[in-house]
């Protein structure tokens, strides 16, 4: 049955996380300029990997462009293969707040994390208009560029630390008469 070997013919394509962004977004260079990039750390245990130092090279990492994807996207489609892409939100956005510290909710300077990390507390801000502008201009650029009925946004591993004493996330949940972080989620 075609359907049941559709379901089968499904890639999922994780595009965005803590550790690098990996596809080239035009409305927001930084994303692959800044962060597809860090320090390597490849020779030590993926949960105990110290972050970049001052001084230290981010040189690590790599994207790819959306000639790339469109390539890919193509040879998948003649093999009767969909790819579904991934760009993890809120939590998993270490690298894209690295790029873009003003889509967070304390504009503190991240870094591209050079392993693993828990608790997920680097998270977009819910509070702020310009952060749904810049994740709408991303998912449009990815609409564009996949023909898949779906793209995963993640949601799982989202602390919501910084949301409960962001002003602007706190503000957003009054106004929106929400119960809690959860539901500004």
């Amino acid at each position: 049955d075609h359907m049941a070997i559709q379901k089968l013919n499904v890639f999922h394509l994780h595009l965005a996380d803590d550790q690098g962004w990996r596809l080239e977004i035009k409305k927001y260079p930084r994303l692959t300029e800044v962060g597809a990039w860090r320090v390597n750390r490849e020779d030590q245990h993926w949960n105990k990997r110290e972050p970049i130092k001052p001084g230290e090279k981010a040189d690590y990492g790599g994207f790819y462009t959306q000639d790339d994807i469109r390539k890919l996207v193509a040879y998948a489609g003649e093999r009767h293969i969909t790819i579904v892409p991934e760009i993890e939100m809120p939590a998993h956005a270490t690298a894209a707040l690295a790029a873009y510290p003003e889509v967070s909710c304390d504009q503190a300077e991240y870094s591209v994390l050079p392993g693993g990390i828990w608790p997920c507390t680097n998270i977009y801000c819910a509070g702020k208009d310009e952060t749904f502008t810049f994740l709408e201009n991303v998912l449009s650029e990815v609409m564009a560029l996949f023909p898949s009925q779906y793209i995963h946004i993640g949601g799982d591993e989202a602390t919501k630390d910084k949301w409960v004493v962001c002003k602007n996330c706190q503000k957003r949940i009054h106004e929106e008469h929400l119960k809690n972080e959860k539901e500004l989620q």
